[in-house]
């Protein structure tokens, strides 16, 4: 346990976090691309590596799950303008918002409704790949189609495949593995909504539940794979397979800007708000995104008060040998997605100086914006995918990091605001409508 009052005479926001107050911090530790890449331990090669063997699986993805078909097989999502948003975001938040307001729908992928579908479902892919390869059963110039066959799915039959998880990172690795023919089993923190249990379960995944945090169900997923020499556990706070999973969204994103027209470079930056937990899936996207914009993207992570792991780890220099609960941050929210007491010290060190800033918001934020969001858009989301939303409102009301940033009124106005949203597309009917009625 740490002490909070030395903790916090030192680091003073700490108290602010403690207070459960809504909390901003611009990381004054960040720097260009250029000094902070080397400390990441990836390239480029990685991640274009991540991307050709995705392309070398999308015969086997629009086979599996037809509903890829549009995008050839590729997992990707629709970048939406959000012009009725943003004006109601200027009138909640009382202030006028520059530029112009984009979402990213990761929380409408393809297989399963998540942005893990990006990381969960590469690991997964990757993993069979080194399989049928060892075995001689594959080549990579084959038609990879042939893995939908039984031959294949009796092989992956013969292997395990474990994670922990708060929800999403478990639905989309128990997709995959299932549709290969992978035994899985899925640890669920006490957190996880019942409804993604019942889906796992219906797909004869085994899910195993947890009364503790997030934490716990990745631990007890370790030991699992510990036991079983055909048991292969996905890591969510330390895998690099997941990150580049995740990093390869920053080329396709670039693609989607070239194709609508959207310049990003000095005179018109990009902002991107990622909602946080373990801190994987955001870290992984932030790294491509700066692969792919430089020093014109700046990144920064959204976490709900109850949880602000990664904040906490980044802001005081802890990383992961702090957790939330030591500071009597109880970790229980709605935002399920980010219910994590203890940040990725992977994720964390390889990326605290491309990182431009960290905020909290409060719940009752998150649903009130999730609400907006329904009435005048006609989106839903759950409420850890509106987490970016508030991001916008920091940014702009923040004249020295703008100033820091050398962005004056002229550049903001020309500034893209992007909102990844991270979950909401298989959330059902019933809990939408149970979302869209929270009072506040």
């Amino acid at each position: 346990m740490y002490c909070t009052k030395k903790l916090s005479a030192e680091f003073p926001l700490v108290q602010n976090l403690i207070d459960i107050q809504e909390t901003v911090w611009f990381n004054h530790k960040a720097t260009s691309l250029e000094q902070g890449l080397p400390y990441v331990g990836l390239t480029v090669s990685d991640v274009n590596d991540a991307s050709q063997r995705l392309q070398r699986f999308s015969r086997f993805i629009a086979g599996a799950f037809p509903e890829t078909r549009p995008y050839n097989g590729l997992i990707e999502s629709e970048l939406r303008p959000l012009p009725a948003m943003h004006k109601a975001l200027e009138q909640y938040f009382g202030q006028k918002l520059p530029g112009r307001l984009l979402l990213k729908m990761d929380s409408h992928l393809p297989v399963s409704g998540s942005v893990k579908a990006r990381g969960g479902i590469y690991e997964v892919l990757k993993h069979a790949e080194q399989l049928a390869l060892s075995a001689g059963m594959l080549a990579y110039d084959d038609d990879y189609s042939q893995l939908l066959t039984d031959e294949f799915r009796q092989f992956f039959g013969r292997y395990q495949i474990a994670v922990g998880s708060t929800g999403n990172l478990g639905m989309s690795i128990g997709i995959i593995s299932a549709k290969l023919g992978f035994r899985v089993s899925v640890h669920m923190s006490a957190d996880a909504r019942e409804w993604k249990k019942n889906r796992l379960r219906s797909l004869g995944v085994e899910v195993v539940e947890h009364q503790d945090d997030y934490g716990k169900a990745v631990e007890q997923g370790r030991e699992q794979a510990e036991s079983d020499p055909n048991c292969f556990f996905i890591d969510d706070e330390n895998s690099r397979d997941l990150f580049l999973g995740y990093a390869v969204a920053g080329e396709r994103l670039k693609q989607q800007f070239d194709e609508q027209g959207i310049t990003v470079d000095e005179d018109h930056p990009l902002f991107v708000y990622l909602p946080c937990g373990v801190g994987g899936g955001p870290g992984g996207i932030a790294f491509g995104l700066k692969l792919a914009f430089g020093d014109h993207v700046h990144c920064i992570f959204a976490e709900p008060t109850h949880s602000p792991c990664m904040l906490l780890g980044v802001y005081t220099g802890l990383h992961d040998n702090i957790s939330v609960q030591e500071l009597g941050i109880d970790n229980i929210t709605a935002a399920d997605g980010l219910a994590v007491g203890r940040a990725s010290g992977f994720v964390g060190r390889a990326m605290e100086r491309l990182l431009d800033g960290f905020y909290t918001l409060h719940d009752s934020e998150m649903y009130r914006l999730l609400q907006l969001l329904d009435q005048t858009e006609k989106i839903q989301l759950e409420p850890s995918a509106l987490a970016g939303m508030a991001g916008p409102r920091h940014v702009v009301s923040s004249p020295e990091y703008l100033q820091q940033q050398q962005i004056d009124e002229s550049r903001l106005k020309n500034a893209t605001h992007l909102v990844w949203a991270t979950g909401g597309g298989m959330v059902p009917e019933e809990e939408i409508q149970r979302y869209l009625n929270v009072q506040h």
